[in-house]
C-alpha cells in the first residue's frame, strides 16, 4: 500500500509539472531522493516512461477534434490545415529529437544529479523573472492563432525546446517562452507548445520502452498504474489551467518559485551531506 501511495504522489507531480513551466524531471528526481519507490532500476525507468506517456495522451484526449485530420466534421480546407499544422509540429520537434538521440547516454551519465537541477531551476526562473520584468511578454503577439504559426516560428520552438534536454529546465517553459519571443501570442504558443510534446515524448517513451522490455513484477505494474492514471487525470486539469492563466498573466510567478525550491533544494542536500 505504501509503494502505491508513494506512485499516486508521483503521478500527480507528473501531471502537475510536465505543464507547468517548473520542470516535471526536475521534481521527479528530486521526489524519488525523498520517497524512493522499491523497485528494480529498469521498473523504475519504465514507470517514469509510462507517467509521460499519460500526460501525453491527456493532450490528445483534449485536443483530439483540432489534431484529427481525418475527422468527417471538417471540411477539406480544415482537413488541409490540419496537415500543415502536424508539419510544423514535426518541423518543431526536430532539434530536440536529434538532440536526444545523440546526447542519450551522456543525459544520464552526466545530468540527471541534484547539482544540475538545482542550478537549471535556479537559472530559468531567474530567466522568467527578468523577461517579465522588461515586459518581453506584453508586447502585442504577431501570432494569434494557431494557423498563423510559420514553419520559421515552430523551428523556433523547436530550438528552445532542446534547452530542457537538461534536467531542471522544463520543456512547456522554455517552449512557451520562446515562441512570446517571436511574437507568438500566450495560449497559442502554450498549445503548440503542447502538440509539440505528442512526438517527442512519445517517441522517446516508445524506444525506451523498446530497450526495456516488459518483464517486470506485479507489484511493479500495480505502482505503475496507478502512477498512469493519477498523472492522465491531473494533466488534463493543469493543461487547461495553464492555457487559461497565461492568457492574464505572466510566468514571473513561477520564476519565484524556481528560485525559491532551488534553495530548499540545496539546503536539503548540503544538510543531508548527499
Amino acid at each position: 500500500m505504501l509503494e502505491l501511495l508513494k506512485a499516486l504522489l508521483l503521478g500527480l507531480v507528473q501531471g502537475i509539472t510536465e505543464w507547468l513551466p517548473i520542470s516535471s524531471t526536475g521534481h521527479l528526481l528530486l521526489l524519488d531522493e525523498l520517497i524512493s519507490l522499491s523497485m528494480s532500476p529498469e521498473g523504475k525507468e519504465l514507470f517514469m516512461v509510462i507517467i509521460q506517456l499519460a500526460s501525453i495522451l491527456a493532450v490528445i484526449i483534449l485536443y483530439f477534434s483540432l489534431l484529427n485530420p481525418f475527422s468527417p466534421k471538417k471540411d477539406a480546407t480544415e482537413k488541409r490545415n490540419t496537415w500543415i499544422l502536424w508539419s510544423k509540429v514535426l518541423i518543431a520537434t526536430i532539434p530536440a529529437g536529434v538532440a536526444g538521440i545523440l546526447l542519450d547516454e551522456v543525459m544520464n551519465t552526466y545530468l540527471y544529479r541534484w547539482q544540475v537541477i538545482v542550478v537549471a531551476l535556479a537559472l530559468y526562473g531567474v530567466v522568467y523573472v527578468v523577461l517579465e520584468k522588461k515586459g518581453r511578454g506584453t508586447r502585442e503577439a504577431r501570432v494569434k492563432t494557431l494557423e498563423e504559426i510559420t514553419y520559421r516560428d515552430a523551428a523556433a520552438m523547436g530550438a528552445f525546446q532542446m534547452l530542457a534536454l537538461v534536467p531542471g529546465t522544463s520543456r512547456s517553459g522554455s517552449t512557451i517562452l520562446g515562441g512570446i519571443l517571436f511574437g507568438v501570442a500566450r495560449p497559442i504558443a502554450a498549445q503548440f507548445s503542447f502538440f509539440m510534446a505528442i512526438p517527442v515524448m512519445a517517441g522517446a517513451s516508445l524506444l525506451k520502452l523498446l530497450k526495456l522490455g516488459l518483464s517486470y513484477t506485479a507489484g511493479e505494474y500495480a505502482a505503475i498504474s496507478v502512477a498512469f492514471v493519477s498523472s492522465f487525470l491531473v494533466s488534463l486539469f493543469c493543461i487547461k489551467a495553464l492555457v487559461s492563466y497565461v492568457r492574464k498573466h505572466d510566468f514571473s510567478v513561477f520564476g519565484y518559485y524556481r528560485i525559491g525550491l532551488a534553495l530548499v533544494v540545496t539546503i536539503y542536500f548540503l544538510s543531508t551531506g548527499r
